[in-house]
């Protein structure tokens, strides 16, 4: 009988467990994956859109007719990382905004959660550095889900094919954010390098490094 009594009250317990997990399903709230689904993967084709920049007026993709490419950064005033990697954000756009590749920066936070990502905010930071691209807030945070990125900063390099926008990198700048001068691996230059000449992206794929991407969605 003392068997029986504990297999019920193992049986029991096992049963309102499963109710429990069944209870706290987040069956309607938005999880990490539904607000930041896979995105987009080397050769897949980048779909145009239109965010403000920090001079209010929208920009798109298609506003650059003659660019070969872009260098798609997604980044933000308050992080670390993208506070270390700002300038080199800067070096990239100098060296190959002229050449074909400009960059357009992106900010994908939440303004709300984090308000020195807030546009005002955008405004000040392009002004006092001199940023010589566009600075976008994803404000609707319905474009850094499209392509999938995760972090601040994280680079997606495009290239012009037949009038598409072709994903041909994903991933880091270059392989040490915390001092530029010990950078051995400089993977965005490496690729648009690459992409100019005609010769193949050795490397296609990195892990981007950097803060989280804000946004409220997100499940807790």
């Amino acid at each position: 009988m003392k068997n029986i009594t504990l297999l019920f009250i193992a049986i029991t317990a096992l049963t309102l467990s499963a109710f429990k997990l069944v209870d706290y399903a987040p069956s309607t709230s938005k999880t990490t994956e539904d607000v930041a689904p896979k995105g987009y993967a080397i050769g897949d084709e980048a779909s145009d859109f239109s965010l403000k920049n920090i001079d209010d007026k929208m920009v798109s993709l298609s506003n650059y007719p003659d660019a070969k490419g872009f260098i798609v950064t997604f980044t933000c005033n308050h992080c670390p990382y993208a506070v270390a990697y700002e300038q080199r954000i800067m070096d990239l756009d100098a060296k190959y905004a002229s050449l074909g590749y400009p960059v357009i920066a992106i900010s994908p936070n939440d303004p709300a959660l984090v308000p020195e990502d807030g546009m005002d905010e955008m405004k000040k930071l392009a002004s006092t550095k001199g940023y010589t691209f566009p600075y976008l807030l994803d404000e609707k945070q319905d474009v850094y889900p499209l392509f999938g990125a995760t972090k601040t900063p994280h680079i997606f390099i495009l290239h012009k094919e037949n009038g598409k926008n072709i994903v041909k990198y994903i991933g880091a700048i270059d392989n040490n954010y915390a001092n530029p001068e010990d950078v051995t691996e400089r993977y965005v230059e490496d690729a648009v390098d690459a992409l100019i000449a005609g010769t193949k992206i050795e490397v296609t794929t990195t892990k981007a490094i950097g803060c989280s991407i804000k946004d409220s969605r997100k499940k807790k």
